[in-house]
């Protein structure tokens, strides 16, 4: 019973499972980073998206969302809740997502607008690669408050600020490579 709820998959599915998983926070990354290049690799080149506001081929909203990201002064993308149903090489994802945007507003309170949703995707493994064949995005619901971040002082003095391709810390540790040694 492959598909029974708790049965323990065999060492591939949990490779596959794992390279989903990888595909959709990368997706994230590319998302909240402004990276096109990053968001790029996670969808199949013949891939479609259906976000409400762009529904079309995956490549080009993935040109134009880097622009249309930098509107917000911050982004983060929070998955969880993974649901995988293998068909061959092919599999539905039914994916949770926390998608908080923040906009800095000098004239007076910032805000931050809070979406809770879903992504619907169809993944397509090819060559041993899985990525995005087709996204859909399902809205549960959203939220819009005003806001009063606290940027500096303690407990937040010294904290590397996260931001954008390529100013963002996460450039930096990935270019630094490292051997592991800490002495």
């Amino acid at each position: 019973m492959a598909n029974e709820t708790g049965a323990v998959p065999d060492p591939e599915r949990v490779a596959d499972q794992l390279a989903i998983q990888h595909v959709l926070a990368q997706h994230s990354r590319g998302v909240d980073r402004a990276d096109g290049k990053i968001l790029e690799s996670a969808y199949w080149p013949d891939a479609e998206v259906a976000y409400g506001g762009f529904n079309g081929k995956a490549h080009d909203f993935c040109a134009m969302l880097p622009d249309a990201i930098r509107q917000f002064a911050h982004t983060q993308h929070s998955i969880s809740n993974f649901n995988i149903e293998f068909h061959g090489d092919e599999a539905r994802v039914e994916t949770y997502v926390r998608a908080i945007h923040y906009t800095a507003n000098a004239a007076g309170a910032d805000h931050e607008m809070a979406f809770f949703g879903r992504y619907l995707d169809r993944m397509a493994k090819r060559d041993g690669v899985w990525k995005i064949l087709h996204r859909t995005v399902v809205m549960d619901w959203n939220r819009h408050d005003m806001v009063t971040a606290v940027w500096d002082g303690p407990p937040f003095d010294g904290l590397a600020r996260g931001g954008r391709h390529p100013e963002d810390p996460l450039y930096a540790h990935l270019e630094s490579g490292g051997s592991g040694d800490h002495g």
